[in-house]
């Protein structure tokens, strides 16, 4: 299988740390069509951003941040421009991007993108831990995401800032994209999951690589039942 053309024919320099210390939605939505590359002992692996979501810390009851500091989080209150990495359900790693003033705990979860070069290495990885039906398939959704490029808890305060490094961000030629969709975020569940109040999942519109949506649901306490009629 061929290789995909890359859309960033060069790695730009990285946005500097000022960039991320802005409001979490402002970054969110600048970093679609951004490009992230990591690069280790087994290779490079660019991917072209299609679909984040903003989480806003003390102020947002999704937040991991949301009733303060503990030591899985303890990324969010740093610096921006790091990345907080964490291991969901215990099955799988998730992404972020910390960002705004330092002790915000702000941060932008990478759930999506398109692989633009190393194809190859992201298809062997995605292939060690299942099944990668097509190249679509490969960074679509923060599982897969994660998977493609390489980044688990060994990357957790990774600097994305620094130009060189092992996880770099890199804007490339492109303009900010002139159409972004925003909806609830996937996978949310109570007050964070209102529609109206926090439409911060974004994405580009019409892009096979961005997820699908899924409300998130409520476990029932142990030894309740289910009615039945």
């Amino acid at each position: 299988m061929t290789e995909p053309a890359p859309r960033s024919p060069e790695r730009t320099a990285p946005p500097p740390r000022e960039w991320y210390g802005r409001d979490a939605l402002s970054v969110a939505r600048d970093l679609l069509g951004a490009y992230l590359t990591t690069d280790d002992d087994e290779g490079r692996v660019t991917l072209r951003l299609t679909e984040v979501e903003a989480y806003q810390g003390a102020r947002d009851p999704a937040s991991h941040a949301y009733r303060g500091r503990t030591a899985r989080n303890a990324a969010m209150f740093a610096e921006a421009g790091h990345l907080y990495v964490y291991r969901h359900l215990g099955l799988h790693h998730c992404v972020n991007v910390v960002c705004g003033p330092t002790g915000e705990a702000a941060a932008v979860l990478l759930r999506a993108g398109e692989i633009v070069a190393g194809a190859e290495l992201a298809r062997e990885r995605r292939t060690r831990s299942g099944v990668a039906a097509d190249d679509v398939q490969l960074a679509r959704g923060p599982a897969r995401l994660a998977v493609a490029l390489g980044l688990d808890l060994r990357r957790y305060g990774a600097d994305v800032t620094r130009a060189g490094g092992a996880v770099v961000v890199h804007r490339g030629p492109d303009p900010a994209p002139p159409a972004v969709g925003t909806g609830p975020r996937v996978g949310v569940s109570g007050p964070g999951a209102d529609a109206e109040l926090f439409p911060w999942r974004l994405w580009l519109p019409g892009e096979p690589t961005v997820s699908a949506y899924r409300p998130g649901y409520r476990r029932r306490p142990a030894g309740s039942r289910t009615a039945r009629t």
